[in-house]
C-alpha cells in the first residue's frame, strides 16, 4: 500500500506562521515558572537513621511519604532530592490524571486478560481516592474532574470507534471541540482529571513536611549497601557525597535517571516528549473552537498528540515526536530541539485553523521512563528492605499514587490485594544494551511513522513485536 499524508500533513499552515507563532516563546516548563518560588529545604550534610527512607522528589517519592506517615505518624521518613522538589517530569508533564494503571485497556487486556477487570477497578478506585485527597488535604493543583476526548483525524480511525457505546459522529465531537480535522470521537466523562502538575509536587511536599517528613533537597544518592555498624541488623546505608542515612526501609523512586540497581540499568529508556503552551486565548479565541466541558483531549495516530486547557485559558499541545537519545543518556542539550517543536506548532495550527495568530509562550521537554510493558514494574532487594518502581511510560500521574502504595505494601512483607497482582509480581524484559537499543527503539518509532502514513496498517517488525508482547498501540 502507497504511503498517504496525514492529516496534519495535508493540512499544513504555511511554514511562516509556525515561524511567526513561535517566534516569542521562550524554552522554560510553563508549569514550573508558573508555580513561582517556592519553599527550599536543607541538603542533608549530617549522617542520621530513619525508619525509611524514599530517593527521588517527584510524584513517586512524594505520595510514598504522605501514604507511609498516614500509616503509621509515628516513623521517622526521610526523603532525598537530587535537585528540587518535581522539577523533573512530575513538574512538566501534561497533567493529565488518567484512571488506567495499564497505560490504556488495549495494553491492559494484552498483558494481563485474567487480571485486567481487577486492575480497572482498582485503577477507578485509585482516581477516585486521587480525588478525595485532594479535597482531604487540601491540595491546591487546579484539579478538575473533566474527563478526556479522544479523536480520529483520519478516515481509517474512524472505523476503530465503530463499536464503541460512547462514540462521537462528526457533528457530535465538532460540537465539544471544533476543529476541521476531528472526524470522530469518544467520550470518556470520568476517567481522567487535569492538575497544574508542578502545583501538585508542590502541594504533595506541603502535606508531607506536615505530617512530619524530613525533607532534603540537592542531596544526590551515590550509592547503597547493607549496614556496616553495630545497630539495626540488615538495614540499609543510603550513601551521599557528605553523609550516610542507615535506615529500615528505602523507597526508590527515581524515575528515568539511572537506577541505583544493577539490575534495573537495562529495565528502562528515557524517551523525550516535547510541548508547547500558548498565550492565554481572548474570549473570542477560545468561543471560536468551543471546549466548553475543558476535557483533556487527544488524537487516536500511533504518533499521537495530547491538548488540554490551563486554568488562565491557554493551550498546552504535546506529544507526536518521541525521541531517543543516542546512547540514551538523560541530558538537558536534548530538551532544545527545534524541528520537534516547529513540527507540533505546524500540527496545532492545522488542527485550530481559527487560531492562527496564536501564539506560543513556552516550549519544553522532558524525559519519559520507558519500559517494555509501558507501565510501572515493582521489585524488592536488599532482602525485602528496599522497594523500587520505575517504568510508568508517561501516564504516571495517577499511577505514582497507587505505587506508593504498592510500595509500602511490599515492604510490609503481608500480601496485600496490590501485592497478588501478576502486573505487580512479574518483571517486563529488559532493553538490549547499546547499540542494539539506539537500533531497535528508533526502528520501533520509524515503523510506527509508516502506520499512521498506511491507514494504521503495521509492518513485519511491528507485528513481531506485537507477537512476542513488546508491541506498543497508543
Amino acid at each position: 500500500m502507497a504511503a498517504h499524508r496525514t492529516a496534519y500533513e495535508r493540512h499544513a499552515p504555511d511554514p511562516r506562521l509556525v515561524e511567526r507563532s513561535l517566534a516569542g516563546s521562550a524554552q522554560a516548563v510553563f508549569w514550573l515558572e508558573d508555580l513561582g518560588a517556592t519553599t527550599p529545604h536543607p541538603e542533608l550534610t549530617a549522617s542520621t537513621t530513619a525508619d525509611l527512607t524514599i530517593v527521588g522528589g517527584g510524584y513517586l517519592g512524594l505520595w510514598s511519604a504522605v501514604h507511609a506517615k498516614r500509616r503509621d505518624p509515628g516513623r521517622r521518613v526521610v526523603l532525598l532530592e537530587a535537585h528540587t522538589l518535581g522539577w523533573a517530569a512530575s513538574g512538566r508533564n501534561g497533567g493529565f490524571v488518567d484512571a488506567s494503571l495499564t497505560h490504556g485497556e488495549d495494553n491492559g487486556r494484552s498483558r494481563w486478560p485474567e487480571e485486567y477487570d481487577v486492575l480497572a477497578r482498582l485503577g477507578a478506585e485509585n482516581l477516585d481516592g486521587f480525588e478525595a485527597d485532594v479535597r482531604e488535604l487540601g491540595l491546591d493543583c487546579q484539579w478538575e474532574r473533566t474527563g478526556m476526548l479522544s479523536v480520529a483525524v483520519e478516515e481509517h480511525q474512524v472505523a476503530w470507534l465503530h463499536d464503541e457505546p460512547d462514540a462521537l459522529d462528526r457533528a457530535q465531537v465538532r460540537a465539544e471541540v471544533d476543529s476541521p480535522l476531528f472526524l470522530a470521537g469518544r467520550q470518556d466523562a470520568d476517567g481522567c482529571a487535569l492538575v497544574h502538575p508542578a502545583r501538585l509536587a508542590r502541594e504533595l511536599a506541603r502535606v508531607a513536611a506536615d505530617l512530619g517528613v524530613e525533607i532534603h533537597e540537592h542531596t544526590a544518592v551515590t550509592g547503597l549497601r547493607r549496614s556496616r555498624s553495630g545497630g539495626a541488623s540488615g538495614a540499609v546505608e543510603v550513601l551521599t557525597d557528605r553523609a550516610t542515612l542507615t535506615s529500615e526501609h528505602v523507597v526508590l523512586a527515581t524515575n528515568v535517571f539511572p537506577s541505583l540497581l544493577r539490575r534495573n540499568r537495562l529495565m528502562t529508556v528515557p524517551v523525550y516528549d516535547y510541548v508547547l503552551m500558548t498565550e492565554p486565548l481572548s474570549p473570542h479565541q477560545l468561543a471560536s473552537i468551543g471546549w466548553a466541558g475543558r476535557q483533556g483531549l487527544g488524537d487516536l495516530a500511533h504518533q499521537f498528540h495530547y491538548a488540554r486547557l490551563s486554568a488562565d485559558h491557554r493551550i498546552l499541545w504535546g506529544g507526536y515526536d518521541a525521541v531517543y537519545p543516542a546512547g540514551g543518556r538523560v541530558s538537558v542539550r536534548h530538551e532544545d530541539r527545534p524541528e520537534s517543536h516547529a513540527r507540533l506548532a505546524s500540527h496545532f495550527l492545522a488542527t485550530f485553523p481559527q487560531l492562527e495568530d496564536v501564539m506560543f509562550t513556552h516550549r519544553w521537554a522532558g524525559a519519559i521512563d520507558t519500559c517494555t510493558q509501558f507501565t510501572a514494574f515493582y521489585g524488592l532487594t536488599h532482602g525485602g528492605r528496599v522497594a523500587h518502581a520505575t517504568g510508568f511510560t508517561g501516564l504516571g500521574v495517577a499511577a505514582t499514587r497507587f505505587a506508593g502504595e504498592v510500595l509500602l505494601d511490599l515492604l510490609a512483607g503481608a500480601p496485600t490485594e496490590r501485592t497478588e497482582l501478576r502486573m505487580v509480581r512479574e518483571r517486563p524484559l529488559p532493553f538490549p544494551p547499546e547499540p542494539l537499543a539506539s537500533v531497535g527503539i528508533n526502528l520501533t518509532r520509524w515503523s510506527l511513522d509508516r502506520a499512521d502514513h498506511r491507514e494504521g496498517r503495521r509492518n513485519a517488525y511491528l507485528r513481531v513485536l506485537d507477537a512476542a508482547g513488546l508491541g506498543f498501540d497508543s
